[in-house]
């Protein structure tokens, strides 16, 4: 991807908060946005402590893709402004180390870091440590460190984690969580990483992760993370990962209802809900962590539905004071990869489905 293209899309971004984009970004350290301000008396903002996020990693491929965001009147607006405006108050993105056409790669999340910056809004930067994406089917070792042994993976891992977090420094973006790993379950780098066949390396590389993240930014909260956070069996992860000296500050899960009740896992989404609320008490007990719902979806054509099941997952998991909040998994999806669990609708606007957001929960 060429570096016009992540610029194009900070340019857009720059217009829409109100500061001036960049011309180039090689010398991006010389080059922070300044926050000129006013004099005036600072309008009184509620703030809700309760997380209300969205991962938005495709929105910079999108939007130089000629995709259009508006909201309810038809008035169009730029994605992660529209997001806020509706209730949003933090991102999460992902990072992928050397991704073969730009997107997700370090320019890439630093202009998505940026633009949410500006906004106000909290962020979470999700490391994959893969060049593609990384889940319980999927940990390949980027191709650059195909041939690394242990020693060598664990030194990549931090360099490569300490690179990402070292440029959001240099233009004073603070991320508030950060990843070490997606949907772990099975471990990382596989087959050196791997959490049932060698628990002892998986841990030691999430510790690189783990340490890397808090040499640069001491107060960021890591999180390990795992899938379908309505099964307690994907639980034994945390106990062989503290069990090995593994080392993480929260958890978080993902919850896909829809596909859980057609799997048989669940009766319907208020089951779905009701397991994964169990399962977030038990967690936070057992751990002494917060828990942090990182991705929530639905399917998009029933926007109602995901309406009803948010709600629901989101009033009842503010009573736990270890319940931290939802981040929906690339809502503004729409005609977008075959995508079909996202929260728009074809014309570009957002659905029902994340009314719930627009709810204070947690005021500060």
């Amino acid at each position: 991807m060429k570096l016009n293209k992540i610029l194009s899309y900070f340019a857009v971004c720059a217009m829409a908060v109100g500061f001036g984009a960049c011309e180039d970004m090689d010398d991006y350290e010389s080059r922070m946005p300044q926050n000129t301000g006013n004099d005036s008396e600072p309008e009184t903002v509620v703030v809700d402590d309760f997380v209300k996020g969205a991962d938005v990693s495709w929105l910079t491929e999108m939007e130089v893709n000629n995709r259009k965001f508006y909201d309810a009147s038809g008035a169009e607006m730029e994605c992660m402004s529209l997001l806020k405006s509706i209730g949003f108050n933090s991102v999460r993105l992902r990072v992928w180390v050397n991704p073969a056409d730009g997107w997700c790669g370090k320019m890439d999340v630093l202009a998505k870091a940026l633009c949410a910056h500006e906004l106000g809004m909290r962020i979470m930067i999700d490391f994959h440590y893969s060049d593609v994406w990384a889940d319980p089917s999927n940990q390949t070792i980027p191709a650059a460190w195909a041939d690394y042994d242990y020693e060598q993976m664990k030194k990549a891992v931090a360099e490569h984690t300490t690179d990402v977090l070292s440029a959001l420094k240099a233009w004073g973006i603070t991320p508030e969580w950060v990843q070490v790993g997606n949907e772990t379950r099975s471990g990382m780098l596989w087959e050196v990483g791997s959490a049932s066949e060698n628990p002892a390396q998986y841990a030691g590389l999430h510790n690189a992760g783990y340490d890397a993240v808090k040499a640069v930014f001491p107060e960021t909260k890591v999180l390990v993370h795992v899938d379908n956070g309505y099964d307690t069996a994907r639980n034994w992860l945390f106990k062989s990962l503290k069990d090995n000296g593994g080392k993480f500050d929260m958890i978080g899960l993902s919850h896909y209802p829809a596909p859980a009740v057609e799997a048989g896992k669940c009766t319907d989404w208020a089951d779905c809900n009701a397991k994964l609320l169990t399962n977030v008490q038990t967690l936070a007990n057992t751990y002494n962590v917060d828990v942090l719902i990182v991705e929530f979806g639905y399917s998009a054509s029933e926007a109602s539905s995901a309406k009803d099941c948010l709600q629901d997952l989101m009033d009842k998991g503010v009573k736990n004071s270890r319940f931290a909040g939802v981040m929906y998994w690339e809502p503004q999806s729409y005609d977008w990869k075959a995508y079909g669990s996202g929260a728009f609708s074809t014309d570009g606007k957002p659905t029902v489905a994340l009314d719930p957001f627009a709810k204070i929960y947690r005021q500060k």
